[in-house]
C-alpha cells in the first residue's frame, strides 16, 4: 500500500526515529487498538480513547484528536482490504448515516465539545456502551434474536431517520474520536436485526469516512491539531496500517456470535478499567448511572421498534 511508503520516505527525510524513544507507549497501545478497530464496531478510538484519558491521563481533547487522525489512515486500510476482498457490506444505510455524520462531526465539534469537562467526557464513553453492551447481550444469549444479512429497500421517511442517527453517532464521534460507528450499528442490529457479521465491516467503512472528516477539521479547519498528537500519530501508522486490515480479515472468518461476544468483552473491560482507574466520585456516578440508564432507554428502544414497526419498502 502506498501509506507505508509515504510515511517512511517522510520519516527517513525528517529523521523522527527519536519521537519513538517518548511516544513507544501509543504504538503498543495502537497494536491492539487497531486490530479492534478492523475486527469490532467500535473504532481505534475506542481503545485509544481510554486509555489515552484512563492510564497516561492525556487530555480527552489530544486523546479525540489523535483518535480521528490514527483512524483516518487504520480504518481507511481496513475498509480498503474490506472492499478488495469482497466482503460483505450493508450500502443501503451506510451513505446516509455518513452524511449524517459530517453534519454530526462539525457541529459537535464546534458546539458541543468545548463544553464537556473531561473526567464526564470518560465516563460517558464507556457508560453509554456499557448500556449497548448488555442490551446486545439479552437480545442475542436470552432473547435469541434472529438475524438477517440485507436490509430492506428504504423510503424516505426511514432515511431520514437514519441521518439523524448519523448526526447524533458523529455527534459522539466529536467528543471521544469514535462513536458513529458502534452508534449506527446498535440501531441497524437492534432495529432491523442484521447480522453483525455484516453491520461489523459496514461500521468500519461508516468510520473510516467519519475519522478523516473529523481529522481534517481539527487540523484544517479548528487548528487545535497540536504537536503531542502529531507525535502520537506518527509512531503508530506502521502499526494501524497492517492491524486494522488484519483484525477485519480475522473477524470476518468468525462467526456471528464469536463476532458479538467480542464485542461484550471489549466493552466490558472498557467499563471496569474506569472505575478503578478514575474511581468517580458522588456526582460523577450518578452522571454514569444516568448514561447507563440512558443508553438502555436508546438501545431498547432500538429492539422494541423491530417488534413494532414493519419493514418501510
Amino acid at each position: 500500500m502506498i501509506i507505508p511508503v509515504i510515511w517512511l520516505l517522510y520519516a527517513s527525510a525528517n529523521d523522527i526515529w527519536y519521537v519513538f524513544l517518548d511516544n513507544w507507549f501509543m504504538s503498543v497501545t495502537m497494536v491492539f487498538g487497531s486490530f479492534i478497530a478492523g475486527a469490532s464496531s467500535e473504532g481505534g478510538g475506542a481503545v485509544a480513547f481510554p486509555v489515552m484519558t484512563l492510564i497516561f491521563n492525556i487530555p480527552p481533547d489530544i486523546a479525540r484528536n489523535f483518535g480521528l487522525a490514527i483512524q483516518s489512515i487504520g480504518m481507511t486500510a481496513a475498509s480498503y482490504l474490506i472492499l478488495i476482498k469482497g466482503i460483505k457490506v450493508e450500502y443501503k444505510y451506510l451513505w446516509f448515516v455518513s452524511l449524517g455524520g459530517i453534519f454530526g462531526m462539525v457541529l459537535g465539534s464546534l458546539y458541543i465539545a468545548p463544553l464537556v469537562p473531561a473526567a464526564y467526557a470518560k465516563m460517558l464513553f464507556v457508560s453509554f456502551w456499557l448500556s449497548f453492551g448488555v442490551v446486545l447481550f439479552y437480545v442475542n444469549e436470552i432473547y435469541r434474536r434472529k438475524t438477517i444479512d440485507e436490509l430492506p429497500q428504504f423510503n424516505w421517511p426511514e432515511r431520514l431517520v437514519i441521518i439523524f442517527i448519523g448526526i447524533i453517532g458523529g455527534s459522539i464521534s466529536s467528543l471521544l474520536g469514535s462513536g458513529l460507528d458502534i452508534f449506527s450499528f446498535s440501531y441497524v442490529t437492534m432495529r432491523y436485526h442484521l447480522s453483525e457479521k455484516v453491520a461489523t465491516p459496514t461500521s468500519v467503512i461508516v468510520m473510516a469516512f467519519n475519522s478523516i472528516v473529523g481529522f481534517f477539521l481539527h487540523a484544517v479547519i479548528i487548528k487545535d491539531f497540536g504537536q503531542a498528537e502529531l507525535n502520537y500519530w506518527l509512531v503508530c501508522i506502521p502499526v494501524v496500517v497492517i492491524g486494522a486490515p488484519v483484525g477485519a480479515y480475522f473477524i470476518n472468518r468468525r462467526t456471528r456470535g464469536f463476532i458479538a461476544r467480542f464485542l461484550y468483552l471489549v466493552i466490558l473491560v472498557q467499563f471496569v478499567g474506569a472505575l478503578f482507574i478514575i474511581k468517580p466520585g458522588e456526582a460523577l456516578l450518578y452522571f454514569s448511572i444516568a448514561a447507563f440508564a440512558f443508553g438502555m432507554i436508546v438501545f431498547f428502544g432500538f429492539a422494541w421498534l423491530s417488534k413494532k414497526i414493519k419493514f418501510l419498502r
